[in-house]
């Protein structure tokens, strides 16, 4: 396998489980709905785990366009894949999309609420103020880079990485994600969004555009503070 064909498959698990569980949640009619945020948040945790064992030895499963471009700045990743890695991250998070929006094929049509079913695909603030929800983006994601690169730094039992890095992943949503959703990922927010767009969901509403900048920017710029902190100071 190919660390191209290794970062699609393992977005496309990421974004398959970790979305799956929020339309768990949401959506009206399903066997977890209003299981909370916990429930999420854990769900996420876990996307992120199953999905670095599933292809991290073909590609390093960075899996989040902020993680490439931070690994790139911090001298771990060559120049000439980074763009290959981010285009097969996109790829896999809207392929992931679609198979969440195929799985709770029959929950669309009867659920009311347009803001639920966007949720599912992409983030959105708690309290809509742009600076505020910038911040939290950024400061979410250099906690996430910042973290990454310690547990790089360190050796493990063989095999637990993924777990450590989903406990991270819990560690910062139930921490810091309540503002904006924590999307601290480009791709995860941006091709489901994209998706939510095209993808022929009843009662749907807009895919808020407006926001859509916000969890795009906040965490490649996040991505890059954390790599050049983690530079400056530990290296």
């Amino acid at each position: 396998m190919t660390p191209y064909v290794a970062e699609f498959l393992g977005t496309m698990i990421l974004i398959l489980l970790g979305e799956g569980v929020v339309a768990a949640v949401v959506l009206k009619g399903t066997k977890s709905e209003n299981a909370g945020w916990l429930t999420i948040v854990i769900g996420w945790g876990l996307a992120v785990t199953m999905a670095i064992y599933a292809v991290g030895r073909f590609s390093g499963a960075h899996l989040n366009p902020a993680i490439t471009l931070a690994l790139f700045l911090a001298g771990d990743f060559p120049s000439n894949q980074v763009a290959g890695y981010i285009i097969a991250q996109l790829a896999g998070a809207f392929a992931g999309a679609v198979l969440v929006w195929l799985h709770y094929m029959a929950h669309w049509s009867i659920t009311d609420n347009p803001a639920s079913k966007l949720a599912i695909f992409c983030t959105a603030p708690a309290v809509r103020s742009t600076p505020a929800n910038l911040i939290c983006e950024i400061i979410a994601t250099m906690v996430l880079v910042l973290a990454i690169l310690f547990i790089g730094a360190n050796e493990f039992t063989a095999g637990l990485n993924p777990l450590i890095v989903g406990a991270l992943i819990v560690s910062i949503g139930l921490s810091l994600g309540g503002t904006t959703g924590f999307a601290i990922n480009p791709a995860r927010d941006i091709a489901p969004r994209i998706a939510h767009f095209l993808l022929p969901i009843p009662g749907k509403g807009g895919s808020d555009w407006a926001y859509s900048w916000v969890p795009i920017v906040g965490p490649l710029v996040g991505g890059v503070l954390g790599a050049w902190i983690y530079k400056a100071l530990f290296i």
